[in-house]
Order: structure tokens, then sequence, then C-alpha cells
């Protein structure tokens, strides 16, 4: 099954798609990934001995900041009015990670997936801003959309 890319006119041009006719219906996104730190900044971090302040408590608001400016970052992405934006962040001790996990909710006629995305890239961006100091090494990973619920292409889960 080959599907077309909506962004796309036929001369193979970018466009913003045309949602107009759609239904507005409740949509939700959760997008998740994870920045490796080194052993000695992840203790830093985990123990709140960071001097910039509070890395996740900052880097929870710049992921908010950053899903209700999606439309300002991504070209062809639509301005929705966003009714939640949650972003989690879990500590992984034995792997050095800091896993971040952003859920989108919003009724509209188009989906949230991308900001739920820019959500958690941006709360990881952040942690390597406030941490760069002790590790430029850290690593930006498996940034990924775990779910997404309405919409006419229907309901995704991701098999991890």
């Amino acid at each position: 099954m080959t599907k077309e890319l909506s962004h796309l006119d036929v001369r193979g041009q970018a466009q913003m798609v045309d949602v107009g006719e759609k239904a507005v219906t409740r949509r939700h996104a959760v997008a998740g990934g994870r920045i490796r730190l080194s052993v000695e900044a992840f203790e830093l971090l985990a123990g709140g001995n960071v001097s910039k302040g509070d890395v996740l408590a900052v880097a929870r608001i710049a992921a908010i900041q950053a899903a209700k400016r999606t439309a300002e970052w991504i070209p062809l992405c639509h301005i929705l009015p966003l009714e939640s934006v949650r972003v989690e962040f879990f500590l992984d001790a034995q792997h050095s990670l800091v896993e971040c996990e952003a859920s989108v909710t919003a009724t509209a006629k188009t989906g949230v997936e991308m900001e739920a995305l820019t959500a958690v890239q941006a709360g990881l961006l952040t942690v390597y801003d406030m941490m760069k100091a002790v590790d430029k090494g850290m690593v930006i990973e498996n940034v990924r959309l775990i779910k997404k619920q309405g919409g006419r292409s229907g309901d995704f889960l991701r098999n991890e």
C-alpha cells in the first residue's frame, strides 16, 4: 500500500495541508526520548547539585513552551489550541539516562504528534544545555511517537 505525502502538491512542492473540511475531534499523542549522560553528570543531576538550578524543572517548562510553539519551529504545522501538555522525566541510574515523556491533548482538526515530539526534543535539549559544562558527550536518542489517538488515520500504539 502506497500512501501519498500530504505536505506535497501534485508538482511535488511543499504545502500546508488543508484541514478545512476535516471534523474537529479530540486528539492525543504521547512521545518519548532519552538523553545518555556520563556517570558524573547523571549523579550531579540526580542529586540536584547543578549550579544552574533544577535541571528537570527548567526542562519541563522548556518542553511545555516548545509544544505550544511547534508551528513556529516546524514550517508546515498548524497552530493548535492545546488543552493539555504534560511532561515527565524518569531517571535511570543504572544506565545514566534521563527519559522524557510528553503527552499532548487538543480538540482540533489535526493531530498533536508534532507537538509531543517537539516537547520531548526541547526538554532533552534543555537538559543538554544545562549539563554541557560537565559532559559535552551526552547523546539524545530514541525520540519517537509512542501513541496517538483520534483523527482520520486512527489510533497508533508503538510496540516496544
